[in-house]
This record gives C-alpha cells, structure tokens and sequence, in this order.
C-alpha cells in the first residue's frame, strides 16, 4: 500500500474501502471481506446509514483499531456547532471508537461554519487526527480555507477520468489539501469502462480499464475509495501498485476530460433546490422510521 502524507503529518492509505450504496445487510459482509483482502482505510457517513455495520466489521477483524483509517462524515443536517458535536458523539457510539482518523463535512451548504467550528474543537481535542471537507468547489474551499482557524487537511469531490477536476485540483494542491476521489470510476457512467483508450492501455499492461483508471488516479496523487461487494473485485482493485503508466498514458487519459459532473453540479440553484428538499424528506423519514421504533 502507498500513502499520502496530510498537511498535519499524519498518513492516510491512498486506496480505501468506500460504503457508499452499500446496504447495510451487505455491509458487515462486504467490509470483513475488504479488510480480508487487505483495505486498511474505510470510508463512511452518517447519510449511507450503515455505521454500526462498519463498526461491528472492524470489532470482528481481529484488527487492532489503530492499524485501521477510518473516515466519517457530518450530514448537512447536523450542521451547526452543538448538533455536530451531537452527531460525532452518535457516530463514534455507532462505529464502536473513542476517535476517527478522518471527519469530513459531507455537503458545501447550510451552517457549515458552525459545524467546521466544531471539527477544528474536535480536533484540537484529539478525537479526530484529520479534519477536512466533501464535495466544496473552488470558491467555498478557499473561502473555508482562509476565514477559518484550522485549514481543511482533505477535500473529497468527484473525480474520474470523465471529470479530472485539474482547475480544482490547483487551488487544492495551493493549499495543500488532500484531494480525494468519490466515485472514482465515475459509477462507469458515459460508458467509462468501454472506453477505448483504457481498454488499449489496459491491454498494454494486462490490467482491465477499472484497474488503468485507479492506477492513473493514484498516480495523480488522488486518494481513492472503490466501491465492490464482491471479493473477487476488491482484490482486482487493490492490485495496481504493480505497474506505472508511461507519460504518454497519462496524457492520452487527460484527453478524456469532459470538465463537468457525471452526477449533478453543486452550482446548479435547481440542484441545490432538489437536495434542500432531499434533506428534509430524508430527515422526515428518519424521524417516522424512529418513532415506529419507539411506539
């Protein structure tokens, strides 16, 4: 396994294991057989609803909780500083920890000032090692960045060969944050995976286009968290440190840049309409769903 090493000093694996859309039948499962094949970072979030399967995955390992980087992250609902501080005490209860080595702020909307707030105090608190932010576009990454006590150490963004992120990707490296890739095969939308360069580049190196596309990732310095439940495909995926694509690999896979989302624009003010409504419909669902529970 490679690292990357964050603005604080501490090291983060450059391949994890991503949970999102995995259900949480699957999911204790599915996170035995990554740590099984090797994974030793998980990345999870109060919003995939799975992490006391993670939690007990990592309890019946065998795996010493240190040797593990996990990453959570604060749901938009929990934005502001006391209901975030509310919210980690909640997930750490769930992941079955005393700390995280990485909590990210999932969304660039509603009061993320006040929840920053209380990640830099969690922070400096040493309940967490590293701190950082998902899905903040250029402007709100430097705007967090410059009027906030503690710089973010990641930034976590959609990233693949079909939306490279090059622009954002300098005003992180400016700042030295940690760029980190959700989706990294792009969930093969826009028929990623039967592109034709990466299947000849694959050919070259008798790696699958999925395998080029990490591999070019890595390469670029991104940190990766490919999604699989099956076993067969996390042990494919943990094998690219084997191989270095040529300079002209790399170059050829940069002409693939489409410069815009496979999934939606945070930019976009009926997107950001769509997702204050999800939010709520979720939030209603939640407290139905709890209240069943309780009767």
């Amino acid at each position: 396994m490679e690292y990357v090493t964050l603005s604080n000093g501490v090291k983060m694996p450059i391949m994890g294991y991503g949970v999102y859309q995995v259900t949480k039948d699957e999911c204790e499962r599915c996170v035995l057989d990554a740590l099984k094949a090797g994974y030793r970072s998980l990345d999870t979030a109060q919003s995939y609803f799975n992490e006391e399967e993670v939690g007990s995955a990592i309890q019946k390992s065998g795996l010493q909780r240190e040797e593990i980087f996990l990453t959570t992250k604060v749901w938009v609902e929990h934005y502001g500083y006391d209901a975030c501080r509310k919210s980690v005490e909640e997930s750490l209860k769930k992941l079955k920890t005393d700390y995280l080595d990485l909590l990210l702020l999932h969304q660039p909307f509603s009061d993320y000032y006040g929840a920053w707030h209380a990640l830099e105090d969690l922070y400096k608190e040493g309940t967490v090692r590293a701190i950082g932010v998902s899905n903040f576009y250029p402007d709100r990454l430097v705007d967090i960045a410059s009027f906030t006590n503690i710089c973010p150490m990641v930034n976590q963004v959609e990233t693949h060969p079909h939306n490279q992120q090059i622009e954002a990707k300098k005003w992180m490296d400016k700042y030295n944050i940690q760029i980190e890739a959700w989706a990294p095969f792009g969930e093969g939308r826009g028929g990623l995976f039967e592109e034709p360069v990466l299947k000849e580049i694959g050919a070259k190196y008798g790696k699958t286009s999925a395998q080029v596309i990490l591999r070019w990732h890595i390469q670029r310095g991104v940190v990766v968290i490919p999604k699989s439940t099956h076993y067969e495909r996390m042990v494919e995926n943990l094998n690219v440190f084997d191989f270095t694509l040529s300079a002209e690999d790399m170059e050829k896979i940069t002409q693939l840049d489409k410069k815009a989302s496979s999934f939606f624009s945070h930019y976009n003010p009926n997107m950001v309409e769509w997702f204050a409504k999800m939010v709520e419909e979720r939030k209603n669902n939640h407290k139905s769903e709890t209240e069943k529970k309780n009767w």
